[in-house]
């Protein structure tokens, strides 16, 4: 008996849907552009944004050769998505499937090459022109397609449903700014999400938001970053900065945009008469923005230093700028009080979970509708404390400082939690499994 996904794939691949004439003129638009895109790789690359040996990727070239047999095609915008992905590749990788991912900015390329297996073939994602996209499908021809939350480019998706790629939306999420938006516009939205053969939401109220702009077969499988694993660390380099800071207490600020960096500043200033030896680290979200960082420290009286410039925290340093990549699992193994950045600004926070996989007491700010779910958890149940301002963040940085018990109390609930929201991966895996079937049958058909 065929199984209901199979029968919404059947469904969505036979259905003639009409685009709007917003994704009409779209795609004229993306195609007329076409021969703009060198003056942008080029602006790009000035900037930083693009890897110059890898640029053709933009345009569907690729120097790499697709490997024989299925091929599971996942994408993901960036850093975030990216590990989100982690341990659902992992899970296929069990399977003998091969991995293609793609993702959209340099920082990601940069994870992937750290934390995934070499045999996980990375591809920066194409720009959304049909002819770009059609050079990057032809060449990939993947058998099933995974799109990770909410990187939804029109051209890609409708090259990929015309081709009659089964294609999945897992880990979705739309979020509370997004999703009035995308109502005004339900035409467009709709025609999209009904690409999809299934959509995989992270709560009740993602999959209620899919469901009213047109997802056709809207699932609630739970958020897949609550399955992460504790990111990694280099031991010797851990080591060396337990030495190098032995003794003295330690806050760590994972992930900051501009504007939280000048708080954070002044609540070292405020915290260090009670704590003559306090260290704050900050982990720029981008770490490009290191050097500008380090001008505000020092600007503000206190010495900063700088891990992109090989340096280490020596006893005379106030604020150590970690501006570089992947080494969050180093910082969150050196304190136990970490501030969840983008969450001082309306940006919406970022993902705590690895933070307290690895013994974290969280604090954070008034803005995580990125995490909602996640942070209302770990507010209820004393894991996490909120600061909506300058006054409260150094009052909650201050007790957690002040006392170790508190710091275990909250760790602990921060445990509970986390195992309490788990479980997002096998059901994403149940979820995906007559698509793994048909891609098992295949495999065994070529083998034959």
């Amino acid at each position: 008996m065929r199984s209901s996904a199979a029968r919404g794939r059947k469904m969505a691949k036979s259905l003639p849907i009409a685009l709007p004439m917003t994704l009409r003129m779209y795609r004229r638009l993306a195609a007329g552009l076409v021969p703009l895109a060198p003056a942008l790789i080029k602006r790009r690359l000035r900037q930083g944004k693009e890897d110059p040996a890898r640029v053709g990727e933009r345009r569907g070239l690729s120097r790499d050769v697709r490997p024989h047999g299925p091929l599971v095609w996942i994408h993901g915008a960036s850093v975030g998505e990216v590990l989100a992905a982690a341990a659902l590749i992992e899970r296929l990788r069990d399977l003998n499937l091969r991995i293609l991912l793609t993702s959209g900015t340099v920082t990601s390329a940069v994870v992937v090459a750290k934390r995934f297996p070499p045999d996980v073939i990375h591809q920066y994602v194409p720009y959304d022109s049909p002819r770009y996209v059609a050079r990057f499908l032809d060449h990939w021809k993947p058998s099933l397609a995974l799109f990770i939350e909410s990187d939804l480019w029109p051209n890609l998706i409708l090259a990929g449903a015309a081709r009659r790629v089964p294609m999945v939306l897992i880990n979705g999420r739309m979020s509370p700014r997004s999703f009035p938006r995308w109502q005004r516009m339900h035409g467009t939205i709709s025609a999209l999400l009904s690409r999809f053969d299934i959509c995989l939401a992270q709560s009740k109220i993602d999959a209620e938001r899919f469901s009213a702009l047109g997802g056709r077969d809207v699932v609630t499988t739970g958020n897949l970053k609550l399955d992460v694993p504790a990111p990694p660390a280099d031991p010797a380099k851990l080591e060396r900065l337990m030495a190098m800071t032995r003794g003295r207490p330690i806050i760590v600020a994972a992930s900051t945009h501009p504007g939280e960096d000048e708080m954070l500043v002044a609540a070292h200033r405020s915290l260090v008469g009670f704590f003559p030896q306090l260290l704050t680290v900050i982990v720029p979200r981008h770490p490009d923005r290191g050097a500008s960082i380090a001008g505000l420290i020092t600007a503000s009286g206190l010495t900063p230093a700088l891990r992109s410039r090989e340096e280490l925290p020596t006893a005379t340093t106030d604020i150590y700028v970690a501006d570089t990549m992947g080494e969050l699992g180093l910082f969150y193994r050196l304190s136990p009080i970490v501030f969840m950045g983008g969450s001082l600004i309306r940006h919406g926070g970022q993902n705590p979970i690895e933070a307290i996989k690895l013994g974290a007491a969280i604090v954070h700010g008034p803005h995580v509708f990125n995490f909602t779910e996640v942070f209302e958890a770990l507010d209820a149940s004393g894991a996490a404390r909120q600061a909506d301002t300058q006054e409260a963040l150094v009052k909650q940085l201050g007790q957690l400082l002040a006392d170790p018990l508190l710091r275990e109390k909250m760790q602990r609930a921060g445990s509970g939690v986390v195992e309490q929201l788990g479980g997002a991966l096998d059901r994403t895996m149940t979820a995906l499994e007559p698509y793994l079937l048909q891609l098992r049958i295949e495999m065994g058909a070529a083998n034959a």
